[in-house]
Order: structure tokens, then sequence, then C-alpha cells
């Protein structure tokens, strides 16, 4: 994987509370109903019934409006909002139905429960559910119309998911925006900065990159570095990579050894190699050669050939028993998950 991350110019649901007015006559759905006064209207000595008409009533919302909310839930999200009653139950019956059908096509796309891949098929399942109103199933069919070439049909649904708020479809869509021909800027930097608010840590990260090299947008150092921070706080390893940087440069933050070093080693410790590079040198320059040595030796075996040349200093200055330890960490170092 390409992790030139840093930026250099030759780089290429909740649910709202919607003022839906109550009918009694519709409580024998079994929804939950609530009520809040109205306090403009509210008089000393009004009678309990009167007020009670103010109160909001769940089951009123209408179905397309449900279908809509509830579009990028997944299947634990949309089983609980399946009990709150019958008119819910079934409003997201189709929704539903399209979990299932995304557990097939992930199957078949990734050759699951025994079955061999078969994009076609995975597509047909994605597909199925995207006409149920899945946001989830239409990016995945979005993707693999991308992979198989129809790159025109993969940013349609793209879009669609977005448009119902879908974080993975907005970012799609940006990232879609930044590799057309000639590339969309401006449209990209509007979904990525809706996914990046949705909390979307790539979205954050492709947001900061923009921010950083002035794409489509004024180049404007503390909100690039403002956003590296977000991802990387949300475990985007690249956006873990660059906090560092923007704290040992001093751009768009103000430099701090003691952040810069925590973030490199974060990074390295979840396999980025040129974090395991430059953390490597730091603990060569603090005199802690043997980790040193196991840095550099991880960053090496990932490709960083500059690692080898430091790590063969260092290793002549080492006793064979040190040389031999360092040898047996890299050999069974292991990265640190990651949530994203």
């Amino acid at each position: 994987m390409n992790q030139r991350t840093w930026p250099y110019r030759s780089d290429g649901s909740h649910f709202v509370s919607l003022p839906f007015p109550c009918n009694t006559h519709h409580r024998q759905n079994n929804c939950y109903g609530f009520s809040k006064p109205n306090v403009r209207q509210f008089r000393f000595g009004e009678s309990t019934s009167s007020r009670s008409s103010h109160h909001r009533d769940f089951s009123m919302l209408p179905n397309d409006v449900l279908t809509k909310i509830a579009a990028n839930f997944t299947l634990p999200n949309l089983q609980s909002a399946s009990l709150v009653c019958k008119s819910w139950r079934d409003a997201l019956r189709p929704l539903r139905e399209a979990m299932l059908f995304l557990r097939w096509g992930k199957r078949f796309k990734h050759g699951r429960a025994g079955l061999c891949p078969n994009l076609h098929k995975a597509l047909d399942s994605f597909l199925k559910g995207a006409a149920r109103g899945s946001t989830l199933a239409m990016v995945d069919a979005g993707l693999v119309y991308w992979e198989m070439g129809n790159k025109e049909k993969g940013i349609e649904l793209y879009r669609k998911a977005a448009e119902l708020g879908d974080p993975a479809g907005q970012l799609n869509l940006g990232i879609s925006y930044l590799q057309a021909e000639p590339p969309n800027v401006k449209e990209a930097i509007k979904w990525l900065h809706q996914a990046s608010v949705a909390g979307n840590v790539r979205a954050q990260y492709q947001l900061a990159l923009c921010l950083h090299q002035g794409r489509g947008v004024d180049r404007n150092l503390p909100e690039a570095a403002r956003w590296y921070l977000r991802a990387a706080e949300g475990g985007y390893v690249r956006a873990m990579y660059n906090a560092s940087l923007c704290y040992s440069f001093g751009e768009g933050l103000v430099r701090s050894h003691r952040q810069a070093r925590k973030w490199m080693k974060q990074a390295a410790d979840r396999g980025h190699s040129k974090a395991q590079f430059e953390h490597g040198l730091g603990l060569f320059s603090e005199g802690e050669m043997m980790k040193a040595v196991v840095y550099l030796e991880l960053a090496m075996r990932a490709g960083e050939t500059a690692a080898a040349r430091v790590r063969n200093v260092i290793v002549q200055q080492l006793s064979a028993a040190s040389r031999d330890r360092a040898m047996l960490l890299a050999s069974n170092w292991r990265a640190l998950p990651s949530p994203r």
C-alpha cells in the first residue's frame, strides 16, 4: 500500500423529533406517545385533556420519511427500531429484507460461508438490497460496479446513498469526484465535508489532505491539522502519521516533540512502515539502540530500503545477545489492531 501520505504538490442517524400532529385514534398501533407541554400556549387552569393535544406520536411518521431516516441503519438498529411499534415494524420490513441480501452479497463477493467468489451474484444481491432502500447495499453495489469498470453506475449509487445521509456513500462520491477527469473538486469537498462531520475517519483524512494542499479550497493548515487529529483519534493510521508531522514541523499546530513522538509511535505500532522508520530514527537519537533496531528492522521488511543502512550501523554496536533479541522481537511483532 502506498504510504506516501504527506501532501506534496507532485502527488497526484439519529432519530429526529418531527412536529407531526397526533391523532389519538391511532393509539391502537401501540406506539409510545411522547408529551411535551407547549409553553407559549399553556395557560393557568388549562385542562389536562386540552394540553394532551400537543404531544408527539411517532406512529404518525409517514413510511417514506421513516425509511429515509433508517436507510443507513445496520441490522441491529433496524431490529431495535422495529420493536417500537407495529407501524414501524411494517414500514421497516423492506430494510430488514435488504440486510439479508446484503449478507448474501458479501458472502458471494468474498467467498464466505463455503461459497465461491462471484462478483455477478454479489452485485445482484446488493442491487436487491439497494432496491429495498438500504444505503449500505447501495454503497456495496457501487463498489462492485466500480471494480467492474462501470464507474458511471457506481457513482450513481454512491450519490443516491450520499443524498440519504450515508457517510460511506458521501466519502466514495467525494473520492470519485477527485479522481474524475477532469476532477470536480468543489463537489468532492462538499461531500467529503459532510462525511467528515458525520465521523467518517477516511473522509476526515481526505478532507485534511485537500485543505493541506489547497486543492479546491484555500490552503488552511490549522484546519487541515484539526481534521488529521480527528481522523487519528478515530484510529486512521495514515492520519496518525500526518498528525505527527504537523507537530514536528509546526504546520497548523504548535510544535511539540512529545505529541509528535506519541502519534509517530502509534502509527508505527499499527504497521505504517514510514512511521516505523522515523520512530526507529527517533529511538536511535535517544540512545535506545535495541528498540531502534526493532523498528528499523520492521520498516526494512516492509520495504523501506533507507532503514537498512541505519539498522546495519546500529547492529554493529550491539552485542550478539542484543542483536538476537532484537531480531526475535521483530519476528514476533504483530501490528496493534486499528478500529478502522
